[in-house]
């Protein structure tokens, strides 16, 4: 039942996608429209069929994306919005309303995570379709505009859409290659023997800085945790769900710093418009780094 939704989820995906493709190719104003295409056609091919697609491949096909991005042939065609005019309009009409749709994403996903067998990945496929049937009934929108503005939005945000799902396989390739190992080898020239603090603190920032390159907080708790954590931090007598816990969410610290995180931080700028690409960053930053700071402070307090 469970693989069985996530494979609907996958083709609604890869339609959404393609669909992108489409909107390009038959955009006469698109400076990069057969580049884009290609590109969006690309990815939802994938998520429809990579199941079905041999690895090396579905591998060549993301180098193909690799080099539209590469030399600038994805972009961002003559789709617009709405008129300001009409924008102002609605927004007084419809007010604070328009938050329940997008709040409703995570509610449903949690339900579905904490009450059913189906876990989060199922529970947020339906909490965003269950969304888009909350937005039109707020909005009284005609369905119809749903390609066009799907389209309008991933064209905006670019090839970052799949920066997250890179990065996420980079990091079981870290861990794979030992980099762990490697890492703990490191470490323990540097981190004073017993010093349960040191060891915390370090756990810490280098779960935040790591996930800064990797612009995923579980890409690299596998790696951290296996170099740091276990050897400096749980072998002296850590909780291990405190700590692993706290490691965790130590990582999303990072997540607030980065670039790299291109779905919480660079995303929103463009689908904003923000003139400064990395002000969502700029805004996080302080809150990051104090939490930063708490999260040495609770780990070394709470889990020994």
């Amino acid at each position: 039942m469970k693989n069985m939704i996530l494979e609907i989820m996958y083709l609604l995906t890869g339609l959404v996608a393609i669909a992108t493709g489409a909107y390009a190719l038959t955009d006469k104003k698109h400076k990069t429209k057969i580049g884009t295409g290609i590109f969006w056609i690309i990815f939802g091919v994938i998520f429809m069929a990579g199941k079905n697609i041999p690895s090396h491949i579905v591998g060549i096909l993301i180098f193909v994306m690799g080099g539209l991005t590469a030399f600038n042939k994805v972009g961002c065609g003559s789709q617009e919005l709405s008129s300001e005019e009409y924008r102002e309009e609605r927004s007084h009409k419809i007010g604070d309303s328009i938050f329940f749709p997008a709040t409703s994403i995570g509610l449903i996903a949690f339900a579905v995570a904490q009450f059913t067998d189906l876990g989060g990945l199922v529970g947020l496929g339906l909490g965003s379709i269950i969304s888009l049937i909350f937005t039109l009934v707020v909005t009284k929108e005609n369905p119809k505009y749903i390609g066009y503005e799907s389209s309008r939005m991933l064209q905006q945000i670019g090839s970052t859409t799949i920066l997250p799902q890179l990065l996420a396989s980079l990091g079981a390739l870290f861990a794979l290659a030992g980099v762990g190992t490697v890492i703990s080898e490191i470490m323990s020239g540097i981190i004073p023997e017993n010093n349960i603090l040191a060891g915390v603190a370090v756990y810490c920032l280098a779960m935040a800085l790591f996930t800064m390159i990797m612009g995923n907080a579980f890409a690299a708790f596998a790696v951290i945790t296996a170099g740091i954590g276990i050897p400096f931090v749980f072998s002296h007598g850590a909780n291990p769900e405190i700590a692993g816990v706290l490691g965790l969410t130590a990582g999303y610290c990072g997540t607030l710093l980065t670039p790299m995180a291109a779905n919480f931080n660079i995303v929103p700028a463009a689908i904003m418009e923000m003139k400064n690409k990395n002000g969502v960053i700029a805004a996080q930053a302080p809150v990051g780094l104090a939490l930063l700071f708490l999260h040495i402070v609770v780990m070394y307090l709470w889990a020994f």
